[in-house]
């Protein structure tokens, strides 16, 4: 569950609802970063993404799940700060419709023939927005 106050902007809000990537940051285990961008759904507090299963996002998490999101326009920054739930137990209903509604995807279909989908599900623990940093 996110402890952060989910934001109110109507201009944070529509971005959250239309801008289609959003950069993922990690840190591999030597401390480097691994950044990346990803498309993703906005639902409940939570950032929700879908990736391959063997992807190196998925090796990196599983070691570390601090993770950092970003939208890409820098002059108006929205920024969130939060920890991984990696999910391999089934996609959300409302997750699978609304990446379907957002992208005309479904996101629980491999890209791979011997590959598998995790859903990454990260909860907001913090927001760097304009103006305010909790």
């Amino acid at each position: 569950m996110s402890t952060a106050a989910h934001p109110t902007d109507p201009a944070v809000l529509d971005r959250l609802a239309t801008e289609r990537t959003v950069w993922l940051c990690g840190v591999r285990p030597d401390g480097s970063p691994h950044v990346t961008p990803v498309w993703f759904v906005f639902l409940r507090g939570s950032w929700w993404i879908g990736v391959d299963s063997a992807s190196v996002k998925v090796r990196v998490l599983r070691e570390n799940p601090r993770v950092s999101l970003a939208l890409e326009d820098g002059r108006v920054p929205v920024v969130a700060e939060g920890e991984v739930q990696l999910r391999q137990d089934g996609f959300p209903e409302e997750v699978t419709a609304a990446f379907a509604a957002k992208y005309a995807w479904d996101v629980t279909v491999p890209h791979r023939p011997d590959g598998g989908r995790v859903l990454l599900q990260v909860p907001v623990r913090r927001w760097l927005l304009p103006g305010v940093a909790q």
